[in-house]
């Protein structure tokens, strides 16, 4: 399966345009991570895309379970997997770097964007690592933003301070195409 591919797989299904924005940070995130670790930077850039492809059509204690249906077994196991255990209401735990990855970078592109939304011009360019890890503390501040599924990016053998800088980066490289 090609970027091409998992992008119709995308617009198919989701019909928000918030939701195509955050999986497209969510791709560029896991790009940035599979860099950082000498991984295969497509596959792990397909599964940040595809986590939430049945985000509109599973329930949500089987959102996750439902994508590999939608490429037609176009995944490989571990992208599989990955995606499967992004979402906690699944109940399967993530393994390996990739599923880690993907599990904590999920949340952390919210975090960044709502971090970037509280900002006078509301854009990335102004953010800076060290805010969003200050809006990290305020449990209060994107509650959505399961703070616990961020930090298990120590699973990965990073620092969240970096695990922040890797995300932030990643988003503001693809700022014009999720409109911050």
């Amino acid at each position: 399966m090609d970027r091409e591919q998992a992008l119709e797989i995308v617009n198919r299904n989701i019909k928000n345009p918030q939701m195509v924005k955050h999986m497209l940070a969510t791709e560029a995130v896991m790009r940035a991570l599979a860099r950082r670790f000498g991984e295969d930077e497509d596959r792990w850039g397909l599964a940040g895309l595809l986590h939430d492809a049945d985000a509109e059509i599973a329930a949500p204690e089987e959102q996750g379970l439902v994508v590999p249906k939608l490429t037609q077994n176009g995944l490989d196991e571990e992208s599989a997997a990955a995606i499967a255990s992004h979402n906690p209401y699944t109940g399967i735990k993530p393994n390996g770097r990739m599923g880690w990855a993907l599990y904590a970078a999920d949340p952390l592109t919210g975090l960044i964007v709502a971090s970037a939304l509280v900002l006078p011009d509301k854009k990335l360019a102004a953010l800076t690592a060290q805010s969003v890890q200050k809006r990290f503390a305020e449990t209060r501040f994107a509650k959505g933003a399961n703070r616990e599924q961020i930090a298990a990016c120590s699973e990965l053998g990073v620092t969240l301070e970096e695990f922040i800088e890797i995300g932030l980066a990643a988003m503001k490289a693809i700022a014009g195409n999720i409109g911050l």
